[in-house]
C-alpha cells in the first residue's frame, strides 16, 4: 500500500545521504512545505501503475528529440555573512557540513558565487581590497585583501579541496571608493559612476584579486564587473553601469587585462534582472569574436514566475551559443514561501539556464551578518543558519527544496523539452523539468502547487507505458529513472 509506505520511510527518516544508485530501479525523493518529507525517500514511480483514486496530471519529456541545453551545476553565493556564520562552527562540524553541500551523497553543489570584498550581507564598515583611506592609488599600491577578503580565500579554498572540479564565480558590488566620481564606496547615489581616469586601475583590481585567490587556493573560473550594474544605492555598496559602457570596459580594458595576465577567468555579461534582458545583448554583442564573454548571468527580482523567466529562452533564440546562468535570488524565511527556491531552479532550467546560484549559503539565524542601514537585505537568511551562540546549524527548507535540484541532476546532463506544466490563476497545479544524465538515466522534478496528493502519469518517449505515481501536497518531489 502506498499511502502506510510513505509514512514509513518517513517515519523511518530514510534520508538521501546514501549514494543515489542510478542503476537501479525507479525511485522518488521528496521535500515537503509542511516539513513531512525533508529530501526523504518516497514511493518509486512504476510503468503502467494504476490510479488509487487520486487527482491526476499529465506529463511528457522527449529524451531523444528534445534534448537542450547542459546542466553545469548547483550552489549558492558565499557572502561575508556566510564565512562569517559558518566559522561560528567548530572545525570538524563546518568541514561536515560543507562535505555534506557539496559530497554526492549530499547536495552535490559544485556551482558557488562569491562576492569580491563588501556586499550588503557584511558586518560593517563596507570595504574594498584597496581602499587606501580613499586616496588614488592607481598603482593598487594599496590593494590588500584584509582579515575578511583572506577569510573568504581561506573558505573558498576548503571548498576546491573538497571538489576540485568546482566552478567559482566572483562578483563585486563596488570597486575602491577612489576609483568612482563620487569618490566613496557607500553613501549617495550621486555620481555613483566608475571614473574613467581610473579605468586602466579598474582593470588592474580584477587582476590583483583573480591572482591574490589563485595564490591562496581559490581558483576563480568567472567573474561578473559588477552585481546589479542598474542598482545604485546609498546605504550599500553599489555602481551604476549601462550597457554600452559594460560592454566597452569588458572589450577595451577588463579582458585585455586578464588575458594579458595570462588568465584564463571567464566574464559572465549584466548579472540583473529579466526585464531589462538587453542589457546583456548589448554587452554580448559588443563582445562578439573575442572571446570575453561566454556567458551572461540573470536575477530573479523582475519575478519569480513563469512569464519572467521566458526571456532566458528568447536570449537563447538569440544567442544560443551562449551559456546562462541564473546567479542571484534571495531566500528569507518567514517572507519567501514553501516554492520559491523551487521555482528559481526549475523555472530557468525550463528557459535554458546551463546553472542556478541561490543567494544565500549562510547567515546567522534570523538573518545576517549584514550592513547597517535600510538598503541592506537584512531578513535574507541562508540555505543554512547558524546560531552563533550554540556553534550550531539549521538545514532550511530552501536546503532541501534546491537540493532536490542538485543531488539529481548532475553536472553534464542535458535538460529535456517536455509538456504539461500548468499554473491555474490562483498559483495552483503542477511543474515539471527533466534532464537526461550522463550514465543515461533521467530525472524529473514535478512541483504540486495543489493541496492534496496528485497521481502523475509521465509520458517518455523510451517506454511505451507511463510512469505512474503519487506525489505528495505542496511538495517537491523528484523522480529517477533508470536508463531505458
Amino acid at each position: 500500500m502506498l499511502v502506510p509506505f510513505l509514512a514509513l520511510l518517513a517515519s523511518t527518516g530514510a534520508l538521501a545521504s546514501a549514494t543515489l544508485d542510478r542503476r537501479a530501479g525507479a525511485s522518488a525523493w521528496s521535500s515537503s512545505a509542511d516539513g513531512t518529507y525533508k529530501l526523504n525517500q518516497v514511493g518509486s514511480p512504476a510503468l503502467g501503475a494504476g490510479n488509487p483514486g487520486l487527482d491526476s496530471w499529465k506529463f511528457s519529456i522527449s529524451e531523444k528529440s528534445g534534448q537542450k541545453q547542459t546542466i553545469k551545476g548547483f550552489g549558492a553565493c558565499v557572502t561575508d555573512a556566510t564565512v562569517a556564520a559558518f566559522n561560528k562552527l567548530p572545525g570538524d562540524v563546518r568541514s561536515a557540513l560543507l562535505r555534506d553541500l557539496m559530497g554526492s551523497d549530499g547536495l552535490n553543489f559544485n556551482l558557488m558565487r562569491h562576492t569580491i570584498a563588501s556586499s550588503d550581507l557584511s558586518a560593517d564598515p563596507a570595504y574594498s581590497y584597496d581602499d587606501n583611506g580613499g586616496r588614488v592609488d592607481t598603482g593598487l599600491s594599496g590593494f590588500n585583501l584584509g582579515d575578511r577578503g583572506s577569510a573568504m580565500v581561506s573558505m573558498l579554498a576548503e571548498m576546491r579541496r573538497l571538489l576540485p572540479g568546482l566552478t567559482i564565480l566572483g562578483s563585486p558590488w563596488s570597486p575602491p571608493g577612489w576609483m568612482k566620481l563620487n569618490g566613496v564606496i557607500t553613501g549617495t547615489t550621486t555620481n555613483n559612476n566608475l571614473d574613467h581616469r581610473y579605468v586602466d586601475a579598474y582593470a588592474q583590481y580584477f587582476v590583483k584579486y583573480l591572482q591574490a585567490y589563485e595564490q591562496g587556493g581559490a581558483h576563480v573560473d568567472a567573474i561578473t564587473i559588477q552585481n546589479e550594474p542598474l542598482n545604485s544605492r546609498a546605504q550599500m555598496p553599489t555602481l551604476y553601469i549601462f550597457a554600452d559602457e559594460s560592454g566597452a570596459l569588458i572589450r577595451d580594458n577588463v579582458g585585455p587585462a586578464i588575458k594579458k595576465a595570462g588568465l584564463t577567468t571567464q566574464i559572465w555579461a549584466f548579472d540583473h534582472n529579466t526585464q531589462d534582458h538587453s542589457y546583456a545583448e548589448t554587452v554580448v554583442d559588443m563582445n562578439k569574436g573575442n572571446g570575453y564573454v561566454p556567458a551572461t548571468a540573470w536575477h530573479c527580482y523582475s519575478g519569480n514566475d513563469p512569464a519572467n523567466w521566458q526571456p532566458l529562452s528568447a536570449f537563447h533564440d538569440r544567442y544560443p551559443g551562449t551559456e546562462q546562468y541564473m546567479t542571484e535570488c534571495w531566500t528569507a524565511i518567514g517572507t519567501t514561501d514553501w516554492v520559491h527556491s523551487s521555482n528559481f531552479a526549475l523555472l530557468p532550467l525550463q528557459n535554458w539556464a546551463n546553472g542556478i546560484i541561490a543567494w544565500t549559503l549562510g547567515s546567522f539565524t534570523g538573518g545576517g551578518p549584514s550592513l547597517s542601514g535600510s538598503d541592506a537585505c537584512h531578513q535574507c537568511t541562508g540555505l543554512v543558519t547558524v546560531d552563533p551562540n550554540a556553534g550550531t546549524y539549521k538545514k532550511e527548507i530552501d536546503y532541501y527544496m534546491l537540493g532536490q535540484f542538485s543531488k539529481f541532476m548532475p553536472k553534464g546532463g542535458k535538460a529535456l523539452a517536455g509538456t504539461g506544466s500548468y499554473l491555474y490563476p490562483d498559483g495552483s497545479g503542477l511543474e515539471s523539468v527533466a534532464t537526461l544524465n550522463p550514465d543515461g538515466s533521467r530525472t524529473v522534478v514535478i512541483q504540486n502547487k495543489y493541496g492534496h496528493d496528485i497521481w502523475v502519469q509521465l509520458q517518455t518517449e523510451s517506454e511505451g507505458q507511463t510512469w505512474n505515481g503519487r506525489v505528495y501536497k505542496q511538495s517537491v518531489t523528484t523522480w529517477v529513472l533508470p536508463k531505458a
